[in-house]
């Protein structure tokens, strides 16, 4: 598959991103094919197109079914696996949010309570731990947040989002 300067520099990018946030650049880069292929993609198509090892591509697909933004679908007449990613960025967004939530808020949380449910030793500790509640309160309230949104239909969240939008000011 061919790709356009258009189209690489967004791969590249959103490769560069993923590792920003701690994802893999490979797998973000095959999350970014499948988004603007118009087709399904088999594994060798997306190593030859990215230029990278196929066992490489076979992990970055396992991780992104893992998450739940690829699927396996089949192709009529070829009984190789294709790969495809959701096309609604509302859908996709809230399952990034919420795999990221379940693997980095979710044990934050669990380890705040643990921290606070101890009786300090010091003040230095006393402390410490008052800063520790307003975080637990901070996560707690955001994470609440999340669950409310994470239940809204991806159609639901754009226009509660269209709506906070206005309600800022358009910024």
């Amino acid at each position: 598959m061919k790709l356009s300067p258009r189209a690489e520099k967004f791969i590249l990018h959103w490769g560069e991103m993923g590792a920003r946030w701690g994802i893999n650049r490979t797998v973000a880069q095959v999350h970014a094919l499948l988004y603007l292929s118009p087709k399904p993609l088999n594994a060798e198509e997306i190593s030859e197109t990215l230029s990278v090892a196929r066992s490489n591509v076979s992990n970055s697909l396992r991780e992104l079914q893992n998450w739940g933004l690829a699927k396996n679908v089949h192709v009529l007449g070829d009984r190789r696996d294709h790969f495809e990613t959701l096309k609604d960025v509302w859908a996709m967004f809230q399952i990034i949010l919420r795999e990221r939530k379940r693997r980095e808020v979710d044990p934050t949380l669990t380890l705040l309570r643990e921290a606070l449910a101890e009786k300090p030793v010091d003040d230095a500790d006393k402390a410490a731990q008052q800063k520790m509640k307003t975080l637990l309160d901070f996560f707690e309230t955001t994470s609440a947040c999340y669950d409310q949104l994470g239940d809204f239909s991806p159609n639901t969240l754009k226009q509660l989002a269209g709506l906070a939008r206005k309600l800022g000011g358009g910024r």
